[in-house]
């Protein structure tokens, strides 16, 4: 008997789940409300695609195990993606000043491009290898029962038709609408939890300047022990010889659209010199904003969803933007659906269940680390710190200033980070015996700055006032 699988949404999400999914099933059809153009092109549903991303190496190899017979790696590179160590970025942590060590290993390799490159390299990846079909429509109920989904109800051109399928599954993103959808078939409300700093975001294009072109990936993150407003930026070079600026603040520190307030926003941060490079870059577009950046995750592991349908990527959790881990959870995630795709049919008792329990494990890991930090922000809005999470704070900066002066420290912090190893990893014997012996050299007074960097930033902006 024959098998039909359909996906809501045609970004990353959904088209790696149509890829597992195309192995395993006959017919595997994705419903896109946006038109889905040849190139990199920006999607009017995809507004998140205009502030930086970066995909960590744990999504890099998750795509690249559910994308078979492509080297998705080569063909970013070959379309002008970059490669770059976290053990080279010139990041600015609560603690201070990471030190950039000498690359060791892929593991710690990040990927640089557009949000548009990467759908468009996925999805020209997918459709190239799979008989997975794109269909342009909205989803807009679910069929069935509060037992079993059985298809949905799409609109296209105008006109409602009703989709049967053995499995749907929802990578709708933020704007998802399943648990409305499944409030109608009477299924009981999904726990959700949220952590919400407020956090704005504002992001801007330039030509990287003559001079800058090996400039690393910059970051300037934020303190939350100093109890002012979040304030972050994040400098990330890109495909086209750009960089993709985007600077970010929570309760009455957000940033606005004016251009120059932007570059005043950057000199503003805890180190100026992400304004300092754009002071001397040249725009190459507006500035845009996002509110949409709340910590919120849906629980369809412990509620009583339905048999047939799977929830993956955003419309489960969502994620601080500030950490980059939404694409490499989501491509976790359609990466667990096809692992129990290898055990079992789509319609076997129990397999949805199975794989959203699967999926949450990822997403868990995640939504950890991303609160974890920000619920210490003023005003937040969300789950208030416990005893528990005062002791952990405690731990956790201190082994941040360790790891600003210790590799082994910094990896391990970093593998956790890039979601390759679980946060208890950090509670390692050896890195509770380092983190308690305290930092191994003095921290660093400012920027880790090769001399051609040095050099350069003094001539766009030798003073700071």
């Amino acid at each position: 008997m024959s098998r039909r699988a359909v996906v809501i949404g045609g970004s990353v999400a959904g088209l790696l789940a149509a890829s597992a999914l195309s192995r395993y099933v006959d017919e595997v059809t994705v419903l896109e409300r946006d038109e889905l153009r040849d190139g990199p092109w920006a999607r009017r549903r995809l507004p998140q695609a205009r502030h930086a991303h970066v995909l960590l190496p744990s999504g890099r190899d998750a795509i690249q195990e559910l994308v078979s017979g492509v080297d998705l790696r080569e063909r970013l590179l070959a379309s002008g993606a970059l490669e770059q160590s976290l053990s080279d970025v010139l990041d600015l942590g609560p603690q201070g000043w990471f030190r950039r060590w000498p690359p060791v290993t892929d593991e710690l390799l990040l990927t640089l491009c557009s949000r548009d490159l990467l759908d468009w390299t996925v999805r020209d990846a997918v459709l190239g290898t799979t008989s997975v079909t794109v269909h342009r429509a909205e989803a807009v109920a679910l069929l069935g029962t509060a037992g079993r989904v059985t298809g949905v109800r799409v609109l296209a051109d105008g006109v409602e038709q009703d989709l049967t399928a053995d499995l749907v599954v929802d990578a709708g993103g933020r704007g998802s609408r399943v648990e409305h959808w499944l409030e109608a078939l009477g299924v009981p409300e999904i726990p959700t939890a949220e952590v919400d700093t407020g956090l704005v975001c504002a992001s801007r294009l330039f030509r990287v300047p003559v001079g800058a072109e090996n400039f690393p990936l910059t970051r300037v993150e934020a303190d939350p022990a100093d109890s002012l407003p979040g304030r972050s930026g994040v400098l990330v070079p890109i495909e086209g010889g750009r960089w993709m600026v985007s600077l970010a603040g929570s309760h009455d520190g957000e940033p606005g659209t004016d251009p120059e307030g932007f570059t005043r926003f950057a000199l503003g941060l805890r180190d100026p010199i992400i304004g300092r490079l754009v002071s001397g870059a040249e725009p190459l577009s507006e500035v845009f904003l996002s509110r949409s950046t709340r910590n919120r995750r849906r629980d369809f592991e412990k509620a009583a969803v339905p048999e047939g349908l799977v929830v993956l990527g955003d419309a489960v959790a969502t994620y601080n933007p500030v950490h980059g881990q939404g694409v490499s959870v989501a491509a976790q995630g359609a990466l667990a659906l096809r692992r129990r795709l290898r055990q079992e049919d789509v319609t076997t008792p129990g397999f949805a269940r199975a794989v959203q329990r699967a999926v949450a494990q990822s997403v868990s890991a995640a939504y950890t680390l991303s609160t974890a930090r920000d619920q210490w922000f003023p005003e937040v809005i969300g789950r208030a710190p416990t005893l528990v999470d005062r002791l952990l704070r405690r731990y956790t900066s201190r082994m941040e200033r360790v790891a600003t002066t210790s590799y082994p420290v910094f990896a391990a912090r970093c593998a956790v980070s890039t979601l390759q190893a679980e946060p208890r990893r950090l509670a390692h014997p050896r890195l509770l015996m380092a983190t308690l012996r305290g930092p191994v050299m003095e921290p660093l007074s400012g920027p880790p700055l090769t001399p051609v960097e040095s050099a350069y930033l003094d001539a766009v902006s030798p003073v700071f006032v």
